[in-house]
């Protein structure tokens, strides 16, 4: 069992942060609890989905919250409990798509990472690697994901960022060296 601080994982598609996200969650010896934002709206969603329910194997209590994520949060982030977010580039991508307000959204999250109590360890994918995107939707989004990702990482004790698999830790808390 290791101490579990709240840490933000970010990475490339498939570069390994939910696989390394779940490591830190297994490895405290805490109750497992997986915070899934993603919607599976067709078949292909569907079985990423149990892909990832398959890999995570046994000992998960998984709640599937895609929009109210501070809530669902709040009720599950409690003594002896690890809460794994399974991603906030997900999250994002739903709220912009119920035309909620990113912005307003993100700051709820960060006045939840001020008075949080329990260990949360977020996956986020890092967009802004790559080529420009096209249309102004997908520019506003790797903005808002972008800013999101700053703010999150303000707010907690390690962020670390994956590539082919391998970690390299850009903010680590005393704890944890």
């Amino acid at each position: 069992m290791t101490a579990l601080e709240t840490t933000l994982v970010l990475g490339g598609a498939r570069s390994g942060k939910s696989a390394f996200a779940e490591s830190l969650v297994r490895d405290s010896g805490l109750a497992r609890i997986y915070l899934a934002t993603a919607t599976a709206g067709d078949d292909e969603m569907k079985a990423r989905v149990a892909q990832h329910r398959a890999q995570r194997g046994d000992g998960w209590v998984t709640v599937e919250e895609p929009l109210a994520l501070v809530d669902a949060l709040t009720r599950e982030a409690t003594r002896g409990r690890a809460v794994l977010v399974d991603c906030l580039t997900l999250w994002l991508s739903n709220l912009m798509m119920a035309e909620r307000d990113p912005e307003v959204e993100a700051r709820r999250l960060t006045r939840f990472l001020g008075v949080a109590k329990y260990p949360v360890v977020f996956v986020s994918n890092e967009v802004g690697l790559g080529l420009v995107p096209e249309t102004p939707l997908g520019r506003r989004f790797r903005d808002a994901q972008g800013r999101l990702n700053q703010l999150v990482a303000a707010c907690v004790p390690n962020v670390v960022f994956i590539a082919a698999g391998l970690p390299l830790w850009l903010k680590q808390s005393l704890l944890k060296a």
